[in-house]
């Protein structure tokens, strides 16, 4: 059985927003045979990915595998490759009007400008996820994120420790990482999408996407299916956060919704979020 004839008979639903979703799962485009598998995973989001996964004799192939699969019935995100590349035009025509299509990642992003071409390009309406992985491109992140068509700002690590140098430890990687959650913010976008975690090694991926959650991201690539539960849970409320807030909102209704001093309203807002997320993945309060 192909992959295209799989897509028609596999619709999974995916109920998490991708405005909160924690795990998005790269799959390169030149392994159709992993579409299926990949739409049907614990990823909140996926990504087909025509980009750096695909060699340039192979990106019309590449574009071809992710169009058949989502005009079959599929339904994915796609990595599209960055505007000053002779390949974006392309992936922009041929991806325009295709069903099942949810939005790009443009990649190696540098300016609103890019952000704002492939976003009318497209038809006006498919969100667009700027890849900011450059020392430019974190520098210009704030007209990034306020640029029209901009849906979430991610962070493409690798490529931004090869063009600046810098190491991959927590203390090299605050700086581009707290720039990013703040221009989220500046633009009113969802919280940013951090880099990947490379290797198998399942502590070191739950330590780094600890470190995702400490700097205020809220969603992480990963390369392999079974990264994504370990994504899932980390960036997810705890049963002890999900009490806590429970107990907040029944003491603040119980008192009539009255502001007593002024640290309840940052208390009901975070209350409120931790709800919010807590209801979307499913998290029950600690007994």
């Amino acid at each position: 059985m192909t992959s295209t004839i799989a897509a028609e008979t596999v619709r999974p639903e995916r109920n998490i927003p991708a405005e909160i979703a924690r795990s998005w799962l790269l799959v390169n485009a030149m392994k159709p045979e992993l579409f299926d598998q990949s739409a049907v995973s614990r990823a909140d989001s996926i990504i087909l990915d025509i980009e750096d996964a695909v060699d340039p004799s192979q990106k019309d192939q590449a574009r071809d595998n992710v169009i058949n699969w989502l005009t079959a019935g599929g339904k994915a995100w796609v990595r599209i490759n960055d505007a000053t590349s002779p390949f974006w035009a392309d992936d922009l025509a041929g991806l325009r009007g295709t069903p099942g299509l949810l939005g790009v990642m443009l990649a190696k992003t540098e300016s609103a400008d890019q952000v704002t071409e492939s976003f009318h390009r497209m038809d006006g309406k498919t969100p667009v996820i700027p890849l900011v992985e450059s020392a430019l491109g974190i520098e210009e992140a704030n007209h990034i994120a306020k640029a029209q068509g901009a849906f979430r700002l991610a962070f493409g690590s690798g490529d931004f420790r090869r063009d600046t140098g810098m190491a991959a430890t927590p203390e090299a990687m605050a700086y581009p990482r707290a720039k990013l959650v703040v221009a989220s913010r500046v633009g009113n976008l969802p919280g940013p999408i951090d880099g990947p975690t490379v290797g198998t090694n399942h502590p070191i991926l739950r330590e780094q996407t600890g470190i995702t959650v400490m700097m205020g991201m809220t969603g992480k690539l990963c390369l392999a299916i079974d990264q994504t539960p370990v994504i899932n849970e980390v960036i997810s409320p705890t049963p002890s956060d999900v009490a806590w807030a429970t107990d907040f909102m029944n003491d603040f209704e119980a008192n009539g919704r009255v502001i007593r001093d002024g640290s309840d309203l940052p208390r009901l807002g975070r209350a409120e979020k931790i709800m919010k997320l807590a209801v979307a993945f499913g998290v029950q309060p600690a007994l």
